[in-house]
Parts: C-alpha cells; sequence; structure tokens
C-alpha cells in the first residue's frame, strides 16, 4: 500500500482526484451527472445522514478527520460542507473508473482486498472512509479508488515500497494529470446549489451568494 501514514493515506485518497466544472444546469433532483450517469439529491442526502450518525460514535474517525494534515473538513453546523464533500467523492469514484479504462488497468476484486488491508493496518478501513467523510458502506469504493491510483502509478514506474522515490513522486503526478484531464474529458455537471468546482485546488467551493443572482430553483 503506497503511503505508511495514516495521515498521508487519507490525504491521498480525498485529495488525488479532480473534478470537471460545471457545463450546464441538471434537472431537478439531481446532484451531479457523470456522462450521464445520476447522482440524485436525495441519495447524497441520505449518504451524508448515515455518515454523521456513524461519525459521531467512531473515536478512531474523529481523531483522523481532526488531524490538521486531512484534507477533509471538520464536521461541524455546516451541514452543506459536508454534502460538497461526499459528493466530490462520489464524483471521483466515477472518473477513477474512467480512468482505468483509458490505461488498461483492470482493478480486481483481489486488489480492492489488498487496499482494504492496507487502509486497515493504517487505522481501519471503516474509520478512514469515515474520517474522509462518506459511510462505512462506501469503504469498498474508497478501496478501489485507492486501488486504481495504485495500479496506475505501477503503470507509470511508482516504487510503491518507497514514496519518496523520484520515480514514486513522479507517478503520482503523471496519476494527478492523468486524473484531471479524464475528468475534463467527461461530461460533468454539478447543481449550482452545492457550489462550483475549482480545479486549482480539487474541490467543491461553497457558492457565492450575490444579491443580484436569482435563485437557481433547483
Amino acid at each position: 500500500m503506497f503511503g505508511k501514514s495514516v495521515k498521508v493515506a487519507v490525504a491521498a485518497v480525498v485529495a488525488a482526484g479532480a473534478l470537471a466544472g460545471c457545463g450546464g444546469t441538471p434537472k431537478a433532483g439531481t446532484a451531479a451527472l457523470v456522462d450521464g450517469d445520476r447522482i440524485t439529491v436525495t441519495d447524497l442526502s441520505q449518504t451524508v445522514r448515515d455518515w454523521r450518525e456513524q461519525f459521531r460514535t467512531d473515536p478512531a474517525a474523529n481523531e483522523l478527520r481532526a488531524n490538521p494534515a486531512n484534507p477533509a473538513p471538520q464536521l461541524a453546523g455546516d451541514s452543506e460542507s459536508d454534502l460538497r464533500g461526499a459528493l466530490t467523492l462520489l464524483i471521483n469514484f466515477r472518473v477513477a473508473e474512467e480512468v482505468a479504462e483509458e490505461t488498461g488497468v483492470e482493478v480486481t476484486g483481489g486488489r480492492v482486498d489488498d487496499a482494504v488491508e492496507g487502509l486497515n493496518r493504517q487505522g481501519g478501513a471503516e474509520s478512514i472512509t469515515l474520517a474522509s467523510g462518506l459511510p462505512r458502506e462506501r469503504t469498498r469504493d474508497l478501496a478501489r479508488l485507492v486501488a486504481t491510483q495504485v495500479a496506475v502509478m505501477e503503470r507509470f514506474g511508482a516504487n510503491l515500497t518507497n514514496r519518496f522515490d523520484p520515480a514514486t513522486q513522479q507517478a503520482g503526478q503523471k496519476w494527478n494529470e492523468l486524473f484531471r484531464r479524464t475528468a475534463d474529458d467527461m461530461k460533468i455537471e454539478i447543481n449550482p446549489r452545492y457550489g462550483s468546482y475549482d480545479p486549482g485546488k480539487f474541490e467543491v467551493n461553497p457558492l457565492v451568494n450575490r444579491l443580484s443572482s436569482p435563485d437557481s430553483g433547483i
């Protein structure tokens, strides 16, 4: 498993992916469209409700999320930030599938199992999933993203036993570039109620309310 500390694992998982900008306005009830694949507002809201309930009772996840090195936002009263964080990962999962297809990498169930075990050794796969902003039932989805990154970086010549190896760092840069380019080529539309995507930071920023801007009605 690439990386030896929990904070590195969480940071790699959360920050590695990218989203494309909104190219249109999804229909009512849609949080995002990824090449026509719909993420509904209902599913997103339920995902975050499940996550919040599970997160509060997992001390390890709380400790991980409180780590300053973790790019996931801290749990607070702002449910919109929780929605944006979850939506980011749900979209990244789908982009990662496209990356694997484009590079000809097969992410088998065995590779996902290995990624789960790697996360377990670094603090617990389920706790890391919760610290990243998703409920436990999304653990294998998160592990698949990790497994995809590992497989693609191996294809790029990474030495995954040494994250400081120049070859590994170069492979990581190639992964980020490929992920960004793949997302740009995909048709990804985000409901503006969740904000706007900042390609420089790989995150969905909150919507800036302007008195002169009418409500989107979505």
